[in-house]
């Protein structure tokens, strides 16, 4: 159970909301999508079983040429800060001194200073932004870009309250952060526009706004790294459950997203409706999650075993989603789907992410199988990172010019 002392919006284990903000909901009412579009009662979408084996064996084809070991790291935004072969996280590390002897615990706060605005800013950035690392002179897009681009901007102290230690997200500094701020950091201008933009620095400033207000899990004053110290304090001999990690921001950040579903005054986050799923609504909280496979290694690099993975789901996005339309696993009744704007409240877009969601459990077994891997020595994180994500950005660039995705959602920069 959660003590609710000190948070900004109390989550009470016997609230309404609390059963919709877990792993375990997203995959059960993703399953009860599932099988209304498996009986043939949505009008949006034809579900091909028949597919997944051929499905899996191009997922496993990609895994073997990028990782012909098969030692696949997990999927997570420390993928995108070595886009290009660089080690730029590293670099930073190293350049401020948190290798040092006595360092270990402010290191982990550090990553965690990093790691959760980064995602927070990773919703899709549009085909026409690029990214220009000085670094390296390497021009980047879509995720890797938005990665590297969060990295400098925390590199330089942006998010730090303190100039004399830049390596910080306080809540105070967030809370000030404004569109031009962004902007400039994501080398944004009238020829290099990035979708969402207000939106993502909006999303910053209300996250300092939220974690000040949540002493217990931030501290005061407040600070995103002393969520190791929270998670710290609720491990069990070193181990830490993965649904304990996803629980904790469901409830922690569920008030940052803007303009969301709420239940009896708690916000749902990402948690869109459809009449065909239990109570009307479909939770699938793609961020959250994405921010709980990118603790993973600040934590364990601390000392801790992370238990529990595969409670996590996949990551109902346009890689994983699209990987499943472009081999046809999933069908769209309407073509139409695949060219005209979408809403991400739309109930073929809800569809779509719960068919994204249950659809790569069973892929991931198929994939498995390929292998000859068993579930606990191939887990689903990296069967996304080898792996899904990867073959759905392949199969887009092979059918599709840029690579683009085969759906076009009107994004506001919090969700995709």
């Amino acid at each position: 159970m959660i003590d609710m002392r000190g948070w900004h919006t109390p989550v009470p284990d016997h609230h309404p909301a609390a059963a919709l903000l877990s792993a375990a909901a997203v995959r059960r009412h993703c399953e009860q999508i599932m099988a209304y579009v498996a009986r043939g009662d949505s009008p949006h979408f034809i579900w091909h079983a028949d597919q997944l084996p051929a499905a899996a064996l191009y997922v496993a084809e990609v895994i073997r040429e990028r990782y012909p070991d098969l030692s696949v790291p997990y999927h997570s935004r420390w993928r995108h800060f070595e886009a290009g072969g660089m080690d730029r996280w590293g670099a930073v590390r190293r350049a401020h001194g948190l290798d040092a002897d006595g360092q270990h615990d402010e290191r982990a706060r550090v990553r965690i200073d990093l790691v959760i605005p980064s995602v927070l800013l990773d919703a899709g950035a549009g085909p026409d932004w690029r990214f220009r690392d000085e670094a390296s002179g390497q021009m980047l897009t879509r995720s890797e870009g938005l990665g590297v681009a969060s990295l400098a901007l925390f590199a330089a102290g942006a998010l730090s309250d303190d100039r004399t230690r830049p390596l910080r997200s306080d809540a105070l500094a967030l809370s000030r952060i404004r569109v031009e701020d962004i902007a400039r950091a994501f080398q944004v201008s009238d020829g290099n526009p990035l979708v969402g933009l207000a939106g993502r620095a909006a999303l910053l400033a209300r996250l300092g706004d939220i974690a000040s207000a949540t002493p217990a899990v931030f501290g005061s004053p407040a600070r995103l790294g002393n969520l190791y110290d929270y998670l710290k304090s609720h491990a069990n001999r070193n181990e830490i459950d993965a649904g304990f990690i996803l629980a904790t921001l469901l409830r922690a950040l569920g008030p940052v997203w803007p303009g969301r579903m709420a239940l009896e005054e708690v916000p749902l986050g990402d948690c869109w409706p459809h009449p065909a799923a239990e109570g009307g609504r479909v939770p699938f909280h793609k961020l959250s999650q994405w921010l709980t496979y990118s603790l993973l290694e600040p934590l364990e690099e601390a000392g801790f075993t992370v238990t529990g993975l595969d409670a996590l789901t996949g990551l109902p996005e346009y890689r994983n989603g699209g990987l499943l339309l472009d081999l046809n696993v999933v069908e769209a009744r309407d073509r139409a789907f695949h060219t005209r704007p979408l809403s991400v409240d739309e109930p073929a877009v809800v569809e779509w992410r719960a068919l994204t969601v249950a659809g790569l459990d069973r892929l991931a077994e198929q994939v498995r199988a390929v292998l000859g891997l068993t579930r606990s020595q191939f887990p689903l994180a990296r069967v996304l990172e080898g792996g899904t994500w990867a073959a759905g950005r392949k199969i887009a660039a092979q059918k599709r010019a840029g690579g683009t995705p085969p759906v076009q959602i009107n994004s506001d920069g919090t969700v995709f």
